[in-house]
């Protein structure tokens, strides 16, 4: 899926579901690079080997007990939005049912990660600031093998396409 291809379908349409605060070049930017350094946008479930066996779901590869799935609907700052969400997406609160329907539910994934970025107390790294988006992803993310070497280029990308998108007023 091009970054063109996602924000059209799932980052547009939930950011206008959740509070306008939310939205800014530098979430886009957060949320593009992401699902570019955890997914590429190419895999709803994670690779394992070879095969879509691994526990994460999504572009943005959320675990059930994880942040993006247990910390979104359990975090004082993000339980709120998420259950409007879950409602709007008719998806049951719970950890199982929300790891299930991300898999397949872009929109909600993409709340939801944009919900895990929010619940950090820092706020968001200014535009062009890599190695600042690099610490709040892995603050946040937390991955297990992280992949620092993959990250400045998936960054440029997302910040690249933001600022092209909003010059051509696509955003």
């Amino acid at each position: 899926m091009t970054l063109d291809e996602i924000t059209r379908s799932a980052i547009n349409p939930v950011l206008q579901l959740l509070p306008p605060a939310m939205d800014s070049h530098e979430a886009r930017v957060m949320l593009l690079a992401i699902g570019l350094q955890e997914s590429r946008f190419a895999h709803r479930r994670q690779i394992v080997g070879d095969k879509p066996v691994g526990p994460a779901k999504s572009f943005w590869q959320g675990e059930r007990g994880g942040g993006m799935v247990r910390g979104v609907r359990t975090h004082a700052a993000t339980q709120q939005h998420a259950h409007v969400l879950y409602r709007l997406r008719g998806v049951q609160p719970l950890d199982t049912a929300i790891w299930n329907a991300i898999e397949h539910d872009d929109v909600l994934a993409a709340g939801l990660a944009r919900l895990l970025l929010w619940s950090d107390p820092f706020r968001l790294p200014g535009l062009g600031n890599a190695a600042g988006a690099w610490e709040l992803y892995t603050r946040t993310w937390r991955p297990g093998k992280p992949h620092p070497a993959t990250w400045p280029r998936f960054y440029m990308q997302a910040l690249e396409y933001v600022l092209a998108a909003s010059r051509g007023k696509d955003l």
